[in-house]
Order: structure tokens, then C-alpha cells, then sequence
């Protein structure tokens, strides 16, 4: 699955069971592109039921903790995920980064023990506005992945990186296809000094206001191996155009 497009939907603090008619349409649809591997991250409130209901595409969590079990009131370990269902997690969203005060370091914990539950991981960086004004969006996301990738060993084939810049979430701002493409050429040269010739196969999704009406443009960038979708997950609709959009570009 490696080599496929990864189009993965994070549903944040939205869903409740009454949304689950949306999960069965997006697996139902799923069928028609085989050649897009399609996921959802839906609250860890459904994370269960959203297993029950679909047969094809993969079901995750949003975060989890880095410890197995502890007191630890409100947190959900990695084994939880794995047992509620889930077959790979979120780790370090600039929304964790942010409001939760997460490190480089803490984000690389949480890797480490969803690898080590049997989870895959989706580990997200990006830069800020004001480090991307002052010409240091590279060497802020190379920094975050210096800090956050694991160093878990045999682990590279389950790992994929998202670059979210971050003043691009959830504001309908798009960096241009020059400068996506220019973070994606750099993280992949990162990912290659980190893990040697491994980390040429690791797959780099871009995240940050993907739509229907530019997901197209996004994923034909160079080094762009798919999307982590916000809002436009919330919907079957308005994420299986974005599937296509991948399927499309697998075809051509």
C-alpha cells in the first residue's frame, strides 16, 4: 500500500453516531479506487463503530499518549486505539503542538508507542506564518523532524509524514504549488538523512485546506503522496472528490 496515494480524513472534535452514515458511504465508495489507499480519523468516540461499519478503508485515531496505561485521567493510550480498532494514529497536529503545548519530544514518545502497539503513524509538522515570513519555514519543519521522527527500528514502512502549514488549516489559504512542492523536495531529503535510503519511501501527505477544487493541483506536486483532510472529510461528497482527484492522478 505503500505506493498508492494516501488520502486520510481528520474528522478533529466533529461526529457523533449520527455520522456514521457517512463513514459506510465513504468505504462503500472506496471500491471504485483501488488504486487510493482512504482513511478516516474520526473522534475516539466512534473510533469502535466506525470499524463495525466499513470492510476497505482504514479507521485511526486523532492522538494518543505515550505511556500504556497510567493516571492519566481523560488520555487514551495507543494499545486502547489498537483495540478499539484502529489501525494507525495522529501524532503531533499543530493543533496538539499549539493548544497543548506539545514538543518535538513528546510527539516522537507517542510515535514510538503507537509503533509499538501496531499502529501506523501519520506524524504532522509545518511552520507558522510568521517562520514562514522570515524564511525559516525549512528549517523549522527540518527541525520538527529531526526532534519528532521515531527511532524506532523497522518501523519506516508504517510511518508517513503530513506537512500542515499552519496558518493554512482550516483558513482556505493554499501555500503556491512552488512552495509546496520546494517543503515537500526538502522534508524528503530530511526523511533520507534521518533514515538513510528508507526514507525515500516514506510517504509525505500534504494538509491545509485541501478541497475538492485545488486537490487536483496539490497532488500532482512532486513528492506530494497524498492528503490529511480536515472539513472536507466531514462529508462523503465533498471527501470522495478528493479521492478521485487521487485516483485521477494514479491514472494518468
Amino acid at each position: 500500500m505503500a505506493g498508492l496515494p494516501y488520502i486520510v480524513g481528520n474528522w478533529k472534535m466533529h461526529g457523533t453516531r449520527a455520522m456514521l452514515g457517512e463513514v459506510r458511504a465513504m468505504d462503500r465508495a472506496a471500491q471504485r479506487f483501488p488504486k487510493v489507499q482512504v482513511a478516516i480519523a474520526p473522534p475516539a468516540t466512534l473510533i469502535y463503530r466506525a470499524r463495525e461499519a466499513v470492510e476497505l478503508i482504514g479507521i485511526g485515531g486523532q492522538d494518543c499518549h505515550a505511556k500504556e496505561t497510567g493516571a492519566f485521567t481523560g488520555d487514551i493510550s495507543a494499545t486502547m486505539l489498537r483495540d478499539a480498532g484502529a489501525d494507525f494514529t495522529i501524532v503531533g497536529h499543530s493543533e496538539r503542538r499549539t493548544i497543548h503545548a506539545e514538543t518535538d519530544a513528546d510527539v516522537k514518545a507517542k510515535a514510538e508507542a503507537a509503533f509499538a502497539a501496531g499502529l501506523a503513524v501519520i506524524l504532522c509538522v509545518g511552520e507558522t506564518e510568521s517562520q514562514r515570513d522570515a524564511g525559516n519555514a525549512e528549517s523549522v519543519v527540518g527541525a520538527q523532524l529531526d526532534g519528532s521522527c521515531p527511532s524506532t527500528e523497522g518501523v519506516v514502512e508504517k510511518l508517513s509524514i503530513a506537512y500542515e502549514p499552519v496558518w493554512a488549516i482550516g483558513t482556505g489559504r493554499v501555500p503556491s504549488i512552488d512552495d509546496v512542492a520546494a517543503m515537500h523536495a526538502s522534508i524528503r531529503a530530511k526523511l533520507v538523512a534521518i533514515y538513510g535510503s528508507a526514507g525515500a519511501d516514506v510517504r509525505i501527505l500534504y494538509g491545509g485546506s485541501v478541497k475538492a477544487d485545488n486537490a487536483s493541483e496539490l497532488l500532482a506536486v512532486p513528492e506530494v503522496g497524498g492528503a490529511l483532510v480536515g472539513g472536507a472529510s466531514l462529508t462523503s461528497e465533498s471527501f470522495l472528490a478528493i479521492v478521485g482527484a487521487a485516483a485521477s492522478r494514479g491514472e494518468a
